[in-house]
């Protein structure tokens, strides 16, 4: 216990002092929110993938999916570094980087807005952005509450404030750069973390192979033995929908695409792709991997009076037998994801609030002072609004963590992820047809919450709904940019004329009529 004690109050020291020597850094609006747009390949990679994967995948998705889909689940993992973080690097970092500093945006809705000449489209996306992020922010909380009651068999309401006092703390003192900074740590954690568990479970199976003969040895409900071996699993259709939503999604998430604000240079697009892709294959690689055997502890996974397996449980079950100091850094790794996940959600949802809603319109004479007052003051309101949701979900046992994020990344992702692809790419989107995605998606997934029962089968589930509402906005889009009013051309290429201009090189970068 002193061990696991010891490390807690490490991390939370360095993670504080972190907080304190970003301050200066957060002086103005543009620091605070952006770190000057300045943020090197190695903090932006880190931040991303930390925001990326928090106590949901690790916790809540891992343990469930593991379950239902055996070692197939790896293919998550890697769908989640191909799709979720390489290529979102290749087809959007350099483009977001350049409009979004053309156009001034230091957020998704207000990308929207100067991109489509709309101010209601912005507040629209504000709104949206601040109802669907808190079902996500709760969900942290929940993952982390599993792990500390078996390490620490402590109530869940000090976990909660340990991590919202200090997750706020560091935030509101240091801003962005703060936050890319605690990231760069905390991936570090994870990183060595997963590589640790991965190695000691095997190893308590009799390795890699013994454990795999036992899973092919495994018979589910309805399922013969060698199914949670076999390459797509017992539910290749699931599976897809899981990798859909959890790959694709990141394309459209406001917290993921404001990453890519900030980018420094050219050069850190390049090995900022290489490090997240990396960095992905082995947190989501590993978590998948470890949960994917999670049915070789059935005899101490809790089940409900109903016979439902409690999804949540999977996990911390799995390593309650680890030594105390495996399980201290388990609980830093969940704790790192978690605090690294929720310090990215908060800054998006107060200075998305405060720049896309109340700055211009609720508050005509919004100074810079009073802009950074109300960020660091959403910053606590969020923080404290997301902890007391988790604890009445906890308490209450409303839904399974997966659940809590499958609604706020299907609703989010669906309404954004087509309009800002395309409105990076082609002229010829309409604010019709981002109004109908934003529509289409936030009523689906309400609907889904609300009307479960009365969707098709296949789409009752809100992991698939979600996936269905991305994949939908793809199509709805360019038909009805077709279908409606052109948008103004000159105002078009206003937008644009920051891709068409020249830029001088050395000749180590491009031979020119040498080269001939």
């Amino acid at each position: 216990m002193l061990i696991k004690i010891l490390l807690l109050l490490v991390f939370f020291a360095v993670t504080i002092f972190v907080g304190i020597y970003s301050r200066k850094q957060a002086s103005s609006v543009n620091g605070f929110v952006l770190a000057g747009r300045s943020v090197g390949p190695w903090l932006t990679a880190f931040a991303y993938g930390t925001t990326y994967f928090s106590a949901v995948i690790f916790v809540g998705y891992a343990g469930q999916f593991g379950w239902l889909y055996g070692t197939a689940a790896t293919w998550i993992g890697l769908g989640n570094a191909f799709i979720g973080a390489l290529l979102p690097w290749v087809i959007l970092g350099r483009r977001t980087r350049i409009m979004t500093n053309h156009l001034k945006s230091a957020t998704m809705p207000e990308f929207f807005g100067s991109r489509f000449g709309s101010q209601p489209l912005k507040i629209g996306a504000a709104l949206i952005v601040f109802i669907f992020l808190i079902p996500y922010t709760a969900s942290l909380y929940n993952g982390l509450s599993r792990l500390f009651s078996v390490a620490f068999n402590i109530d869940f309401m000090y976990c909660i404030i340990a991590m919202a006092l200090i997750t706020g703390i560091y935030v509101v003192i240091g801003g962005y750069f703060a936050t890319a900074l605690n990231d760069f740590i905390q991936g570090i954690i994870m990183l060595a973390g997963i590589v640790a568990v991965v190695a000691v479970v095997l190893s308590n199976n009799g390795g890699f192979m013994a454990a795999i003969d036992a899973m092919a040895r495994v018979e589910g409900a309805a399922t013969a033995p060698g199914a949670y071996t076999s390459f797509f699993g017992p539910d290749p259709l699931g599976l897809l929908g899981v990798i859909i939503l959890t790959s694709l999604g990141t394309w459209g998430l406001p917290q993921m695409v404001a990453r890519f604000y900030a980018i420094k240079s050219e050069k850190a697009i390049v090995k900022g792709a290489v490090i997240s892709t990396i960095f992905a294959l082995v947190v989501a690689g590993g978590c998948y991997f470890l949960g994917s055997f999670g049915r070789l502890y059935a005899d101490v996974v809790v089940v409900g009076e109903n016979g439902a397996v409690a999804f949540d449980s999977i996990i911390p079950n799995m390593l309650a037998g680890l030594p105390d100091i495996l399980i201290g850094i388990v609980v830093l790794l969940v704790l790192a994801a978690s605090m690294s996940t929720l310090s990215s959600l908060v800054m998006t949802s107060s200075s998305t609030l405060t720049l896309d809603f109340l700055k211009g319109h609720v508050f005509k004479n919004m100074d810079e002072k009073k802009q950074l007052l109300s960020i660091r003051f959403l910053i606590v309101a969020f923080i404290i609004i997301s902890a007391v949701i988790a604890t009445i979900q906890y308490k209450g046992g409303i839904t399974f963590i997966a659940q809590l994020m499958s609604i706020s990344w299907g609703a989010l992702a669906g309404s954004f992820l087509a309009p800002f692809l395309y409105g990076l790419y082609w002229k010829r989107v309409s604010k019709v047809s981002v109004w109908c995605c934003f529509g289409f998606s936030t009523v689906l997934m309400t609907l889904n919450i609300l009307f479960k029962g009365s969707f098709p089968t296949i789409l009752q589930s809100p992991i698939n709904a979600g996936a269905f509402a991305m994949l939908a906005g793809l199509i709805i889009v360019p038909v009805v940019s077709l279908l409606t009013k052109a948008p103004d051309k000159a105002y078009l290429e206003s937008c644009f004329s920051c891709y068409e201009k020249t830029i001088s090189v050395k000749v180590q970068s491009d031979l020119g009529d040498s080269g001939v």
